[in-house]
């Protein structure tokens, strides 16, 4: 049997983001003095890297940053994390890409405002095979289409599983879905995609079609829901003092395939998942909560949750 070099590689976003909390979100054309100001790490795939990292796994990031200061941040937070960045780029005279992440102080809900650098596309040309295979976890978040179907290509053939963080509607996504293992989409993506807006109906036609092991979404603090061999699962989301609920969803994919090395069953998994990115929401910025395994566990014995009817007894 193959040994794999790296428990998990991820190909896809990382960001530089600045975190700006207010009281209040002012009508159009108002004006809202901000509370405090502060630069984070983060970026789905970079920031679900960093957890499963924190969590004991062994992780490579292949992507490119920008060679200005926000680039910098970036790659020395994945070095720093021990990330490998062997196949990271670093792109001469480009912009990293940024975002400008507003938070509500009363909920911790945040509003973001980004952009990134067309520079910064992975192309397939730029991808080798032996980075993709040299992992049993392929993780994608689509940004880069073509670079991801042929990652997905690879990884399948070398008999790795694919997990997907969709959150994003690209064009032509959903070319993707015929490679993927897991696909754990944000609330709206299938929805919007498949303009079907019912969520047990959108993930079994999602699983029926594209043969996918199993397809679910993150329902923010009502937890995840997700269709896995012929039922659904609906883990609620825990109860945390919130403070600011950016990176919880990449947390929560970095908990998932944690859970998914380690062999659970889905329910174990989907619980961790949440638990760690509930707690994740007690502290600014993507990466500024994750917690221990410890942690995650304690919260899974004694916390309250976020029980939505609508997802019980399906």
């Amino acid at each position: 049997m193959r040994k794999n070099t790296f428990d998990v590689v991820g190909l896809g976003l990382n960001a530089t983001d600045t975190v700006l909390r207010v009281r209040d979100f002012p009508a159009l054309g108002g004006k809202e003095r901000v509370l405090s100001s502060s630069t984070h790490a983060g970026g789905q795939v970079a920031t679900a890297l960093v957890t499963c990292q924190r969590l004991g796994l062994r992780t490579r990031y292949i992507g490119k940053v920008g060679d200005d200061e926000g680039g910098k941040v970036q790659l020395a937070s994945l070095q720093r994390e021990g990330v490998d960045v062997q196949y990271t780029r670093v792109v001469p005279h480009t912009a990293n890409q940024f975002g400008i992440i507003l938070v509500d102080q009363a909920t911790g809900e945040r509003t973001v405002f980004w952009d990134r650098d067309a520079r910064l596309t992975v192309t397939p040309e730029e991808l080798a095979e032996s980075a993709i295979t040299s992992a049993g976890v392929l993780l994608l978040d689509g940004c880069d289409v073509e670079a991801s179907i042929k990652a997905a290509r690879w990884a399948r053939r070398a008999h790795a599983s694919v997990v997907a963080d969709l959150d994003t509607v690209y064009k032509k996504v959903e070319r993707l879905f015929p490679y993927i293992d897991y696909l754990i989409a944000s609330t709206k993506f299938l929805p919007t995609l498949t303009g079907r807006a019912d969520p047990f109906q959108v993930l079994a036609n999602t699983a029926s079609e594209h043969k996918m092991k199993a397809p679910g979404m993150t329902l923010g603090r009502d937890g995840a829901l997700v269709y896995h061999a012929g039922r659904f699962y609906y883990s609620p989301g825990f109860v945390v003092e919130t403070v600011d609920t950016t990176g919880a969803g990449d947390v929560f994919h970095g908990a998932f395939i944690y859970g998914l090395v380690q062999g659970w069953p889905i329910e174990r998994m989907l619980d961790f998942s949440n638990a760690m990115a509930a707690l994740n929401c007690t502290a600014l910025g993507a990466r500024g909560g994750i917690k221990t395994q410890a942690e995650a566990e304690k919260l899974m014995a004694t916390g309250a949750r976020h029980v939505n009817p609508a997802y019980v007894g399906q």
